[in-house]
């Protein structure tokens, strides 16, 4: 007994220095993370709500002016052009790019021999970068040289109209991001077993049936993945708008982000931009904890 009481307290220290070890080891490895993770996101993101109560200039010197920026915002004309702008695109591009990245994904799926080069060929303007993309459709889409316009034997601006250049840019980015969406949906799709639709078939289910009640629940929690993405992406358009269109003509495509760009960097008013800033950040977390809620994203599923 009193040996076996004496080898215990004897590797008592042993234990514990093992745990400290292993505890230092731990915090070693995640100490980068957290240490970058703070400098450049939520420091940077503490100073701008700092900086949306004060009439700071671009290099953040001002004094506290309260909620000054805040009463501004509201009553400014631009920034609900700029939000009415962010919707209407958003309106454009959302749902569209779901429903075409699902429709294509059940078409790449029943090829047999080039699925993988078809998969290819849709998922590579994905990769491309912005600049690229934008020069490629500014070429395509030329009022004189275009081959758009060549085909349809037409002339439009379509980046110049008010009416066609946010249908525009809505286009490009579909375009350009509809890839990503076809491989995520491609990866759900090849995940419901096979069961289902073997016991489908035996119990005599017509190819809607088929689609209603075992396709689309299966493929449901992906959907509302897609979406939530999709918006959250499209609440920040700044990328393609700026290099398309320049926020024109007249406003009709000045988005937020690029009237925060615009506020900043033209106006040097780092006070009102970071108000911008801000409240686009409370719409955006407001509008994918209602889109997650009623689409069930999250949800434990039985």
């Amino acid at each position: 007994m009193a040996r076996a009481t004496g080898k215990i307290l004897s590797g008592e220290p042993r234990w514990r220095t093992q745990g400290l070890f292993r505890w230092l080891t731990a915090l070693l490895m995640i100490v980068g993370f957290v240490l970058v993770y703070f400098f450049f996101l939520i420091y940077p993101s503490l100073r701008v709500l700092q900086l949306s109560f004060t009439n700071a200039d671009i290099a953040g010197k001002g004094v506290f002016v309260g909620l000054a920026n805040y009463a501004r915002l509201l009553q400014d004309p631009n920034f609900w052009n700029a939000l009415w702008n962010t919707l209407y695109f958003i309106l454009l591009t959302v749902v569209p790019n779901t429903l075409l990245g699902f429709i294509m994904a059940l078409l790449v799926l029943r090829l047999r021999r080039a699925q993988k080069l078809v998969l290819a060929a849709f998922f590579l303007p994905y990769v491309l970068p912005v600049s690229v993309v934008t020069n490629l459709w500014i070429w395509l889409l030329d009022q004189n040289f275009g081959i758009i316009n060549y085909l349809s034997q037409s002339s439009i601006a379509w980046f110049q109209d008010p009416v066609f250049a946010m249908p525009a840019v809505a286009f490009v980015t579909i375009w350009w991001t509809v890839g990503f969406n076809i491989l995520l949906f491609m990866a759900a799709l090849q995940n419901v077993p096979r069961e289902l639709y073997e016991a489908a078939q035996l119990d005599g289910a017509t190819s809607t049936q088929v689609f209603r009640y075992i396709t689309w629940p299966m493929v449901w929690p992906v959907t509302s993945l897609v979406l939530l993405l999709q918006l959250i992406a499209q609440f920040k358009i700044f990328d393609q708008v700026y290099l398309l269109t320049g926020g024109g003509p007249f406003d009709k495509t000045m988005v937020v982000l690029l009237l925060l760009y615009r506020s900043a960097f033209q106006q040097q008013q780092g006070g009102y931009s970071s108000t911008i800033g801000v409240v686009l950040l409370v719409v955006i977390l407001l509008t994918s904890l209602v889109q997650a809620r009623y689409s069930g994203l999250g949800r434990r599923t039985s």
